[in-house]
């Protein structure tokens, strides 16, 4: 296959989709790591490309979850700018791609929206391995969503390598809960999330509050994690050997990269 007129046919990416600093994280007391700006190494190549370079990277993010959790309405919310209020249950899996330019360089994420119900487990399962980013999402308002996070964890890293992935727990449907609630159910998540090194959001598909910096931080910190994993298995200086083609919607695809080790 020719890669490259094929990606010279893909639109600019949008401006609302443009990262040139890295986002913050929600809450320093559960981040995967709380620096200001992209690692050194990473934005020192990224300052050598060359104009016209074409490059272009994939990362495989899988979002699992309790049913009616919100998993479809956090990814909708961002992709598509809307709220769907008539909930529609997953069956097997959903898929939405989404585009960026991280620090000059193409970079997509491949969003893979998995069911919660129990019946569909098998079949979202096969979808779980070659991940980047595992995203497990909660409901606020739902302490128990919250306690088979852990399990839906698990499940996942059956097919994934411990070492190699970056983790978020997320809590949605933050305009349901009361203050007390908030307060007592993000001490717990905050906990959890230190407990298995995730990184914690609480957003509002709803209202939209928190969700476009929870995926841009998504985006940043998986692409950071695949330039300093190109970086260390190469030893190369130049954009364009370390951003690659990753063809991810292959379910045996086994990305090579690190978590991140800023």
């Amino acid at each position: 296959m020719h890669i490259r007129p094929l990606l010279s046919m893909l639109p600019p990416v949008k401006k609302d989709r443009v990262i040139t600093q890295l986002p913050k994280c929600f809450s320093p007391n559960a981040a995967l790591h709380t620096k200001d700006t992209f690692h050194p190494q990473v934005k020192a190549v990224c300052r050598v490309q060359k104009t016209g370079t074409v490059s272009f990277n994939i990362a495989k993010v899988i979002v699992v979850g309790d049913v009616a959790v919100g998993k479809t309405c956090l990814i909708s919310r961002f992709c598509k700018g809307a709220f769907d209020k008539n909930y529609k249950a997953t069956i097997g899996v959903d898929f939405e791609m989404e585009r960026f330019e991280v620090l000059g360089v193409p970079f997509s994420l491949q969003l893979w929206d998995t069911a919660g119900q129990e019946r569909f487990k098998c079949i979202a399962s096969t979808y779980y391995r070659g991940a980047q980013a595992i995203i497990m999402v909660f409901d606020l308002s739902s302490v128990s969503s919250l306690e088979h996070a852990r399990q839906w964890l698990e499940d996942a890293m059956k097919e994934n390598d411990p070492s190699s992935v970056l983790l978020f727990l997320v809590g949605t449907k933050k305009d349901l809960s009361s203050p007390d609630q908030l307060t007592h159910v993000e001490q717990e998540a905050i906990r959890l999330s230190e407990e298995i090194k995730a990184e914690y959001w609480a957003v509002s598909a709803k209202s939209g509050d928190g969700v476009r910096d929870f995926f841009f931080r998504v985006a940043s910190l998986t692409f950071e994690a695949n330039v300093l994993s190109e970086l260390e298995k190469t030893g190369s200086r130049n954009v364009g050997d370390i951003i690659r083609i990753t063809d991810c919607r292959e379910a045996d695809h086994k990305p090579k990269r690190r978590s991140n080790c800023c």
